[in-house]
């Protein structure tokens, strides 16, 4: 159950529980119970900001890796703040009090009044929060900048390691990896990176460079070095006239690879599949694209029916009840409707409904 995460490049976890649901999909007769357990009492899965500087849940014990990999995204935030006219070693001294502040769980607003208070920075508070928050979060002014406290944990990305910790109260905390992950081990950058490019591919692959820059949120010559790191582990492929690279291990495999039958998941909102690639030209065809990739970011849930987006589905859960509504794109075959139901029951079981009720024209 933990392992998955990992082979999967990591659930996105924006939203928790969708990150929770795409990690269930994918293990049979796991709950959303179990992974409770493994985030907050095991400590077996973590949730932790790394590619493009976006929540996911991963493998505890490959923490590092993720985060140590996609290093480089979180540099560009401090690339910026330094061309603000942020001297050097005042912003180095500034993540430094973030990363030693982490020691325990904290929550961004006391990290931001600690942080001011040790460094004599004055602090404000002003709208932010991320991906369109409104509510008033402590700000730390740092030279020309009024830093929202988001952005200090996303500068100390790029220096530290560190993961979510238990909501205190209705507030997120963070903790640094060491103070919170059993039997902690680090990872050298350029070794995770390496490392990032072959578990990208593992999932991912076919894909190209760009591919992997669009999945890291690096640039695209940072993301061009990196890849470089591991072409020694990868064998170019066409795919219907377009050539993209996967690992040379798992080349035999999947060139003689086929369906046993008709393969039904229903995906959550930003499921990981769904965003493996700069283009959807593999899952869904145009004229559905902006039903599945809408405004502002938001990644629809998806019925996918043998790798290919074949309609969106939504639910509503109440107490021990769950409504699905699944909306194909067409008409099913009586076969696919039939797993579809299965799907939905299963989701059900997995979120501990014992009431399911899918509807599914």
């Amino acid at each position: 159950m933990t392992a998955m995460p990992g082979k999967m490049g990591g659930a996105q976890a924006q939203i928790l529980l969708a990150g929770q649901m795409s990690v269930g999909t994918r293990v049979c007769g796991v709950t959303l119970s179990d992974l409770d357990r493994a985030l907050w009492n095991d400590r077996t899965l973590v949730k932790a900001w790394c590619m493009r500087r976006t929540m996911f849940l991963l493998p505890s014990s490959e923490l590092a890796l993720f985060v140590r990999g996609s290093a480089l995204r979180a540099e560009r935030e401090v690339r910026w703040v330094l061309s603000k006219g942020v001297p050097a070693r005042e912003l180095e001294r500034l993540v430094e009090e973030v990363l030693q502040a982490l020691n325990a769980p904290i929550t961004q607003t006391a990290l931001a009044r600690e942080v001011g208070k040790s460094l004599g920075l004055r602090v404000t508070y002003g709208r932010g929060g991320g991906w369109g928050g409104r509510r008033r979060i402590p700000h730390i002014r740092v030279g020309p900048l009024a830093l929202p406290s988001t952005y200090l944990l996303h500068l100390a990305g790029a220096r530290g390691v560190y993961c979510s910790g238990p909501n205190a109260g209705t507030e997120s905390t963070f903790v640094r990896a060491d103070k919170w992950v059993p039997h902690w081990k680090d990872v050298n950058q350029r070794e995770a990176e390496r490392e990032l490019v072959i578990r990208y591919l593992g999932a991912y692959g076919p894909a190209s460079a760009s591919d992997f820059a669009t999945w890291t949120g690096m640039t695209a010559r940072d993301a061009k070095r990196v890849w470089s790191s591991a072409e020694g582990e990868m064998a170019e492929v066409d795919v219907e006239g377009e050539s993209g690279m996967v690992l040379w291990e798992d080349l035999s495999e999947l060139s003689s690879a086929s369906l046993d039958g008709p393969t039904v998941k229903l995906l959550p909102f930003f499921d990981s599949f769904l965003l493996g690639h700069r283009s959807h030209r593999n899952i869904v065809g145009p004229a559905e694209h902006r039903r599945v990739y809408r405004q502002a970011g938001w990644v629809s849930p998806v019925l996918l029916v043998n790798g290919r987006a074949a309609g969106v589905w939504s639910h509503v859960r109440k107490g021990r009840g769950l409504k699905i509504a699944i909306r194909p794109f067409a008409r099913l075959p009586n076969r696919i409707a039939s797993m579809a139901y299965e799907e939905a029951g299963e989701l059900g079981r997995f979120l501990g409904c014992t009431n399911v009720a899918t509807e599914l024209p």
